[in-house]
């Protein structure tokens, strides 16, 4: 992670993590593309993010954002970034056309 983005998140009153971000490592660990050495939640707890859930509006607007981005869990994060009027952090540049504010890690 760039620096820039390591002391965005530092400076911030609270920083999250997306249950979708949650529900996409999980995915990951059970298909064994990903290992990690203990709970998601322990360390998102440990980092002192606090947890964005998933609710009803993000997924209604998830679902009619424009197809800029075929990946269901990140257009959820486009999502929850323009619900909840938040910065992605993020190495991926196909959140660029949805417009919503990013800091690229």
């Amino acid at each position: 992670m760039r620096p820039g983005a390591r002391k965005a998140i530092a400076d911030s009153d609270v920083a999250f993590v997306s249950a979708a971000s949650a529900w996409e490592v999980a995915i990951k660990i059970a298909l064994g593309k990903l290992r990690i050495p203990g709970p998601f939640a322990t360390a998102v707890e440990a980092s002192k993010f606090g947890e964005l859930p998933i609710t009803f509006r993000h997924a209604a607007l998830a679902g009619a954002l424009p197809a800029h981005h075929s990946d269901p869990f990140d257009r959820m994060l486009v999502a929850q970034a323009m619900s909840e009027n938040l910065t992605l952090v993020t190495r991926d540049r196909a959140f660029s056309p949805y417009g919503v504010d990013v800091i690229w890690a």
